[in-house]
């Protein structure tokens, strides 16, 4: 079967990875999705059950920096476009092993670079359906005080080794658009939500803990903020800006969602209750203060209006509907199998 597009997709067995192959796979039947992964501890081809006999998907089991099967992958499936993911995440892993940030993050995404720009450049051109979208976060731009926006002119300031290596993939794919002439965008988006995400991330951790009757760890005094988005918000903003957006570009994508950790653990705790059939109040009871995270960014918040302008995204999930359907996920996920 000949695909009209042949898109290599890196981290796609990951929280936001798998959420964007199942919607490009179904969306696109007439493009072929490669999804290329490692299968790290983040990385559960669970997240992808029911589509090993999709006709256009293919997985292969593989680590970004090994070029010589990134190369292979180029030419076996004549890939065209790359959307990467592929990264190292949390910051508090960040923090106690940064050369695996290192590692992954940079070279990594120069591994991937050079392999576009070797098999898709011809005579110093690039044909009009190349691209490469690399996928970042909006913690490359540091910390806001208590007012104020990031957007695509705000200066990088990264804070811990995660960020940093994010900054340093940033730089990357750009000096790759000035040097080789690659034809890329790129995105930085704020905190996603939703189902399938590996549970060391806030929202997982609080459900699982809330289910399992354990304290709660909240940083500090969970004053820090942070912008919510819904993850399939997301992957809409990623399928816009991959087909829609202008090459050379970067576009800031954010859920207009603000929460300060407390308020957020609090409203999970409610939610949870609820489905848990728990007296009221009883979850919030588990909330234990622990020691802040080493340079924990105060607050983040994103002035989405460009992609909103020029591409007519927008948030579309309305949180609280959002956020229920992932507590009846985790609750699911973490409950006692009988």
């Amino acid at each position: 079967m000949a695909f009209e597009r042949n898109i290599l997709l890196t981290g796609g067995a990951g929280f936001i990875g798998s959420h964007l192959v199942r919607y490009l796979i179904s969306r696109y039947p007439n493009y072929r999705i490669v999804n290329y992964d490692k299968l790290t501890y983040a990385g559960n081809l669970e997240n992808l059950k029911g589509l090993e006999e999709a006709p256009n998907y293919v997985f292969v089991h593989a680590d970004v920096c090994d070029a010589p099967t990134v190369d292979d992958v180029f030419s076996t499936y004549g890939i065209d476009a790359v959307i990467h993911l592929a990264a190292e995440s949390h910051v508090d892993r960040s923090i106690a092993n940064p050369l695996a940030f290192i590692d992954t993050n940079i070279r990594g995404t120069a591994v991937l670079l050079n392999a576009a720009v070797a098999h898709w450049r011809v005579a110093g051109h690039y044909a009009d359906h190349h691209r490469f979208h690399h996928v970042s976060t909006d913690e490359v731009f540091g910390a806001l005080g208590d007012t104020g926006l990031f957007n695509e002119e705000t200066a990088y300031d990264p804070r811990s080794p995660y960020s940093a290596s994010k900054a340093s993939s940033d730089h990357l794919v750009r000096s790759y658009g000035h040097t080789y002439g690659l034809p890329f965008t790129l995105s930085n988006c704020s905190n996603n939500y939703g189902t399938h995400q590996y549970p060391e991330k806030l929202i997982p951790v609080i459900i699982k803990n809330i289910v399992a009757g354990d304290p709660l760890p909240v940083y500090g005094r969970g004053e820090n903020i942070r912008d919510w988005l819904s993850v399939t918000d997301h992957v809409e903003a990623i399928d816009a800006i991959f087909h829609q957006g202008v090459l050379g570009e970067t576009y800031c994508v954010g859920g207009d969602n603000e929460w300060k950790n407390i308020d957020l653990v609090r409203l999970l705790c409610k939610l949870a209750d609820v489905e848990l059939g728990h007296p009221t109040g009883r979850s919030q009871s588990l909330i234990s203060f622990v020691t802040d995270r080493p340079g924990h960014d105060h607050r983040y918040a994103i002035d989405a209006s460009k992609i909103k302008n020029e591409l007519g995204w927008k948030p579309r999930t309305p949180f609280h509907e959002g956020l229920l359907e992932t507590v009846r996920f985790f609750i699911a996920q973490f409950s006692p199998k009988r």
